[in-house]
């Protein structure tokens, strides 16, 4: 989880059409084509691929000139990289499921699907497009971090979980905590048994099998644990085909999670589940005696008779916890390590539960996806010496030692990776602190003209210094830039290139001839409104304007981060070209919120007069809201905000007391019910038109 950063996002251009288009190019690719790592989880094409893609862009009319990796062409590579990322990397039913046709990401840790998460990238829409469903519009970033500081941003810090100990390096690395093991209140009396190893996978699945009929006929409840829902349904198959009864929990039946936990401690009871980690689930042997109570006693008046039932059920259940004590416990099976140990460790972690008896085996094959990334080789070698035949497996702690070799050697990538991702985040982090706060004073503050006054001068200031340098001539001064400069920022044409010619004028006397026009010219815009409406639009354009540099920001710097990378090949750090580049694009940030500050203050225009009078039920709710720049759709809603006096016509538009509804303008749209007409007329719900999330 701490290798992904947390994003918000929000919706841009539809390119749905072309991710549909290149999804048919994919499949005509052959292994020639491309080069797929697992390890590192990276495909490429190969120049045999790039050929052949190509090709197939040319004859769809995509490429009409240049080649793929032409400039004019990056969207195009974009697409295609994505499209192959999802054919090759991310599989059906274990990375992903397909419900509602829509495609919802399931949780490798917990087996949970997560709604609302969504790839970034595009990688999301060319899995829609693989798997024929609804293609929604890319996201663009409106703000990101971490999981490592977004956690620092508390004063303190504390966890409690059963499998901190493999982790205490990083605990103590990244967040200087110290882990403590306490001590459990019952000794442990379930046993652990060796891996068994096989060397292919239908034999591995023969053997399990065979040990869940011999538990299941002594009364011994069985959970079998899998790594996604694609093993859990073999195993599942596998065991329908036997005819032994049992429960599935996994994504696909996560309503059902309680009943079947509730069920899985009953003697006999066989449970197959995907990962178990961060369920806090407790298998109790019997059954669960409060859900049975709550079930069975459904609609029963308080009384003797509902006294009775109660008693019966916690008999039975009382019984059949003997049983299933008596027949070992609850008996937990892994059919293939998991590439964390802390994932391994919580499924086993099911069983012997407050000092219940219990077992646990793993069950492993070569072709596991964690033994054939990282450590088939040599046992591979070690099959083939000792000479075993099918369905004979190996029960040695030489087994166990290699596996956790092998995720040892996992975990310490991902580590590496969250460390890495870490040191550029620390390098956002600083300018994300600063942008936040800063823009927290702003909604804070009683009035922030002072800021927009000072913001007025600094670009005033930053134009003069690049026109007219210091320890400059008169001829050397660059008065015709200033003037076309003034005049785009703050709306005024000087005659700057003229004052130049005067004998005797300075640096000084030329700003202060531009300031006091622009002063002038500010006066003028607000000219008879009352300080507080001015206060509700310098306020509303200040924010806005933050918001949509930041995100633009966030775009450039997700750029940088991407390619940094390269400067290696230089012989140069990445991490300290990525400050030093970063540290130039904050600066370039704060330089175009400063100039789009102004610039809108002083194109605003305000117009009053009478306004034609509405319906009731189309009378929008004009409260003083905050637009965004482009879309002119509210951001931002003070609370208990007054509606504003007048109308603020051109650019920025401020929303007024009353005024008609455009269907080609959302800023006049006011507040629309999600399940309301659309007011662009399009005749779709509102929901699913512009207010699509």
């Amino acid at each position: 989880e701490a290798r992904t950063p947390l994003i918000i996002s929000g919706p841009t251009e539809d390119h749905s059409d072309l991710y549909k288009v290149i999804d048919t190019f994919i499949p005509q690719l052959d292994k020639a084509h491309f080069e797929l790592d697992e390890k590192q989880r990276t495909v490429i094409l190969t120049d045999e691929g790039n050929e052949r893609v190509e090709d197939l862009l040319s004859k769809n009319g995509l490429l009409p000139d240049g080649g793929l990796y032409d400039v004019a062409n990056v969207s195009l590579v974009h697409h295609v990289n994505q499209a192959l990322r999802a054919h090759k990397l991310f599989q059906r039913d274990k990375d992903y499921i397909v419900k509602d046709n829509k495609v919802v990401i399931i949780d490798e840790f917990t087996g949970r699907m997560m709604e609302g998460r969504r790839y970034s990238d595009g990688l999301h829409q060319a899995l829609e497009a693989k798997e024929r469903a609804h293609i929604q519009p890319e996201n663009v970033t409106l703000a990101s971090i971490t999981f490592q500081n977004y956690f620092r941003l508390y004063d303190k810090l504390a966890g409690m979980t059963g499998t901190a100990s493999t982790e205490a390096d990083e605990f103590e690395e990244i967040y200087k905590l110290e882990v403590v093991e306490i001590p459990t209140h019952r000794e442990v009396s379930r046993k652990d048994f060796d891996d068994a190893m096989y060397r292919t996978v239908d034999e591995k699945y023969d053997a399990l099998i065979k040990m869940i009929l011999e538990c299941n006929e002594k009364g011994q409840p069985v959970l079998v644990g899998t790594t996604s829902i694609e093993k859990s349904e073999q195993v599942a198959a596998a065991l329908s085909k036997r005819k032994i009864k049992h429960n599935v929990l996994n994504a696909r039946y996560h309503e059902m999670e309680a009943q079947i936990i509730a069920q899985a401690g009953v003697p006999g009871a066989v449970t197959v589940a995907t990962n178990m980690a961060g369920r806090g689930t407790d298998i109790q042997l019997g059954g669960n005696a409060d859900m049975r109570i709550a079930v069975e006693t459904m609609g029963m008046e308080d009384g003797p008779k509902k006294d009775e039932k109660v008693a019966s059920i916690r008999a039975e259940i009382a019984a059949a916890k003997e049983k299933a004590l008596a027949a070992g416990g609850l008996c937990v099976i892994g059919t293939e390590r998991h590439e964390s140990r802390r994932i391994d460790n919580q499924l086993r972690g099911r069983s012997g539960r407050q000092g219940d008896p219990g077992a646990s085996k793993y069950f492993v094959s070569l072709h596991d996806d964690l033994m054939r990334i990282f450590g088939q080789d040599k046992l591979d070698g070690l099959f083939a010496r000792l000479g075993l035949k099918d369905g004979e497996s190996i029960e040695h702690s030489m087994i166990n030692s290699a596996i956790e070799r092998a995720q040892k050697k996992v975990e310490q990538r991902n580590f590496e990776i969250r460390k890495n991702l870490l040191k550029f985040d620390n390098v956002m982090n600083d300018q994300r602190k600063t942008i936040f706060e800063q823009r927290l004073d702003f909604i804070r503050s009683e009035s922030v003209h002072d800021t927009v006054v000072e913001m007025r001068n600094d670009v005033l200031d930053d134009m003069i210094g690049r026109a007219i340098p210091a320890q400059a001539y008169a001829e050397q001064w660059k008065l015709v830039d200033l003037r076309k400069e003034v005049d785009d920022v703050f709306g005024v044409d000087l005659p700057i290139d003229t004052w130049g010619k005067e004998d005797g004028i300075e640096e000084a006397e030329v700003r202060e001839r531009i300031a006091k026009v622009v002063e002038a010219k500010a006066a003028e815009v607000f000219q008879g409104m009352d300080a507080d409406f001015i206060n509700q639009v310098e306020r509303s354009i200040l924010l806005q304007t933050i918001d949509h540099e930041w995100r633009e920001h966030l775009l450039q710097m997700d750029h940088l981060r991407q390619l940094i990378g390269l400067r290696g090949y230089a012989q140069r750090d990445p991490l300290n070209e990525y400050k030093t580049e970063a540290f130039t694009l904050f600066e370039a940030l704060l330089t175009r919120i400063r100039r789009q500050v102004t610039r809108m203050l002083l194109s605003v225009k305000i117009e009053h007069g009478e306004v034609p009078s509405l319906d009731e039920e189309e009378l929008p709710d004009m409260q003083a809201i905050h637009l965004n720049p482009d879309t002119g759709e509210n951001e931002f809603d003070d609370e208990g905000a007054q509606p504003l006096r007048g109308t603020v016509v051109n650019t920025p538009r401020v929303a007024g007391q009353r005024v008609p509804v455009n269907p080609n303008d959302p800023a006049t749209w006011g507040k629309v019910s999600r399940n309301a007409p659309c007011p662009c007329g399009s005749g779709k719900k509102f929901k699913q038109c512009h207010g699509a999330l």
